[in-house]
Formats: C-alpha cells, structure tokens, sequence
C-alpha cells in the first residue's frame, strides 16, 4: 500500500508501506477514505517529539471502510464507514471507565503520560497512523464511531481531533455569558475553540495570531476580532487595554511548542532545543488573563522541561486546565451540533489532494503558505 512515512526532520515521503493485517483478535482493518494534517504533526515533520523512528506512518485524524474484523470485534462489519479517534482507548482500564480515554493504562503500558495515539512516535505507543491506504485500528469496539447515512466523511472526520479538541479547550475555561475569551492560535484548533467559545456562551471573542490569512479567517470563520501580535509592542499589554485594563477572564492556549514571538525561546527551544520548544504563547496567556482568570492549555508541549511563569500564575490565583483531549466522550454531542449547524468544521478544508501529494502540504503547512488552514488527504482507493 502507499503510506506517508518519515525519514527525518522535514523529510517525508509517500512510498510503499507493509500492508497492516489483524495482530488481536479486536482489531479492524480500514480502507482509508479520508486523513488529514494535523498541526501537532508538524512537530514530528520537524522533529520535536522524541523516538520519531524512520518509516513511521504518520496521521492520527481519519475516516475508513472496514475491509478486515477480528474475531472477537461485536460491533462493526464489512463496509461500515467510521470515524476514529486520535487516541487509542481499551475501554477497561481504570481511566477508561472514567472516560478519560487519552490516559488509557494499557494501550501505551511502557508511559506514564498519556494512551497510545495513532502515527504519533513511539512515545505514544509506536501505532501506525492514518495516512495511508490502510490502517490498522485496535479496540475497535471502544473508539470507532459510524458515521449516519446521511453524513459524509468529511462532515465528521474532524471529530477524530480537532473539533473535539476545539471543544474541551472552550468547555475547560468554564465560559460564563460575561466572560471575554481570547484564543492563542488561528490555526485549525484555535478556530474551533474561537467558535466554541460563542457555542458556549462568551460575549467576546479574541484571536491572537501573526499569519494574516488565518487572522482574516479567524474575523470570517469564527466572528473574533484580533490581534496581530508582530505588528503589537506588547501583546499582554495591548489584552489588557482591550478588557479595561484587567485582562481576558479566559485565555485559552492553542500553539504549543512551536509558537514564535521570541528570538530568545526560538533559539532556546527550537533551534538549539534546551529546552522542550518555545513556551512563548502559554506565559502569554498567562501573563494576560485577568487576576483569578482560568487558562486552558491545548497546545502541544513535550518533555523534559520549559522555562514557564508559574509565579504569575500562583500570585494572580489562575485556574489552568490542561490535557489531551479525551475523543470518545465528545463525539456524540458534537454530532448533534454539526447536524444543526452550529459547528461546520468542513469550512476549514482549504486543500483536498491525493495521498501522493502529501510532502507538499507539509511543506506548505509548516510555511503558512498558500492560505492554508486545513489539508485534506485522498487516496486513490476512496476515490
């Protein structure tokens, strides 16, 4: 089958791949019909995340057909359509019975940080991803979700991660109808977060950014008004002139490690990587959210360490919530959203190209070139 594989930093190709086959009696093989990119892929496209092995298949969002079922798998057949979630859930453990799916115990047994996710390194449990012809998905009883006959794959296929995510980055700021939200990041997670935040009930919006297409999508796509932090002294500063001079009540943090706005954090942690990328964006929001505010973290930060201001937050009392997203629990509620039209995610696909064509939205993606906001894979198979 063809694969999208990495062969070291900013190098990926799509070649042929070993066919995935049935190693549990609970997994599904998926003829894969749609996988997109992810902006947290970019951090193994650049080589941020650790034990990143060449001939890893990337890609943790997809949709498929199922062509394969293990023996012991009750709840789908031969030609269902499905949507997975990014993070492999056993259903069982301790965390899973709590609905915490991203914390599962026993499908990345060797970590103490999170459950295994698909294409996302060995640190996550090494799984091949999604962006490929096929893939293999484990528990396929536990995260696997039909998509209705009424649906097209690319109606759902953002809630394997991004509108999920989106949505428990809003609903962890605990929105109040006084509150004003300003989002860190224009990128596909910030823009559901942005719309969420109105979903649940904010009275300002504000997106913070420095790429003008993607701040201009932000206005369009999510009715925020923005910040272009490179054209600002003082991002913290010009936050606080804009609530009366106390701040946000809620910042929410969709960058990451690779947030830029600092000469001295890019060569820190990017460049000579001292420490685990650049925390610029999360002690911006910090540094900006009102005394007694509440910050949500959904960026993506590894380890071991970064330079972050806690002493702030502990002097101005802030509330931070922070986690990967725990899929599964979201699905249903967000399908009834996207049913009545209070969430389109499939306004944010700008590119849809073959599988083939995936190094070149990478490069386009980690350039902010091209006005893209979200790349759509095809294979040829899903036709």
């Amino acid at each position: 089958m063809l694969a999208l594989t990495y062969h070291g930093p900013r190098c990926v190709r799509v070649e042929k791949a070993p066919e995935p086959r049935i190693q549990h009696p609970n997994d599904v093989i998926l003829r894969v019909t749609r996988a997109a990119i992810c902006g947290s892929d970019l951090h193994l496209y650049h080589g941020y995340v650790p034990d990143t092995r060449v001939g890893t298949i990337f890609g943790h969002e997809f949709t498929g057909v199922v062509e394969e079922v293990g023996p012991c798998v009750q709840t789908l057949q031969r030609g269902d359509r499905v949507v997975v979630p990014f993070n492999i859930a056993c259903g069982t453990c301790f965390f899973c019975q709590r609905e915490r799916t991203s914390a599962c115990e026993n499908t990345n047994p060797l970590s103490t940080l999170m459950s295994g996710i698909f294409g996302y390194s060995h640190t996550t449990g090494g799984y091949q991803g999604g962006q490929a012809e096929r893939v293999r998905v484990p528990f396929a009883d536990v995260g696997p979700m039909k998509i209705p006959d009424d649906l097209s794959e690319e109606d759902v296929l953002f809630l394997s991660d991004i509108l999920p995510t989106g949505y428990q980055a809003a609903e962890m700021g605990d929105i109040t109808p006084a509150d004003t939200v300003a989002v860190f990041g224009c990128g596909p997670v910030g823009l559901i977060a942005q719309r969420c935040a109105w979903l649940l009930g904010a009275r300002r919006v504000i997106a913070v950014d420095s790429i003008d297409y993607r701040l201009a999508f932000a206005r369009c796509y999510a009715r925020a008004e923005t910040v272009d932090f490179s054209k600002v002294p003082d991002v913290v500063t010009v936050l606080r002139d804009m609530t009366d001079g106390r701040g946000p009540d809620v910042c929410i943090e969709a960058v990451g490690l690779e947030a830029s706005g600092s000469l001295a954090r890019d060569l820190l942690g990017k460049r000579l990587r001292l420490e685990a990328g650049s925390p610029v964006a999360l002690n911006w929001a910090i540094q900006s959210v009102r005394r007694g505010g509440r910050v949500s973290i959904v960026g993506v930060y590894g380890p071991p360490w970064n330079l972050i201001d806690v002493g702030a937050a502990m002097n101005k009392g802030l509330t931070l919530k922070a986690g990967q997203c725990d899929v599964k629990r979201y699905m249903p509620h967000l399908l009834q959203h996207i049913r009545k039209g209070n969430l389109d995610p499939r306004a944010l696909i700008t590119h849809r190209v073959p599988l083939e064509s995936a190094p070149e939205m990478y490069r386009l993606f980690a350039a902010r070139t091209d006005g893209i906001i979200k790349a759509v894979l095809i294979p040829d198979e899903a036709g």
